[in-house]
């Protein structure tokens, strides 16, 4: 009898035999249904690709203007600044 060595274990608690990986591995050969796939927690997309960071420095009038337009508009400091740079340089 051969030993089945383990892997270690899922987040569920399901542990990782060769024999339970040979078998993933088979489905996942066979074809993935992608419905039954769990999404990955995270920030949503905001656009075509991966945003970017871009670290500004604002004078306190200007983060004071936006932080109250934000708050006016029950959004972010971040969406207001989004929002005005689209429509300065009318893109996206």
């Amino acid at each position: 009898m051969t030993e089945n060595a383990s892997h270690g274990r899922t987040r569920t608690g399901t542990e990782l035999t060769d024999e339970v990986l040979e078998r993933m591995a088979l489905e996942a050969e066979a074809g993935l249904d992608l419905s039954k796939l769990r999404r990955r927690p995270g920030r949503p997309a905001m656009g075509s690709g991966p945003a970017d960071t871009l670290p500004v420095r604002l004078d306190p009038d200007l983060r004071r203007a936006v932080n109250e337009r934000a708050a006016a508009e029950n959004t972010t400091a971040s969406d207001v600044v989004r929002e005005a740079l689209r429509l300065y340089l009318k893109a996206g």
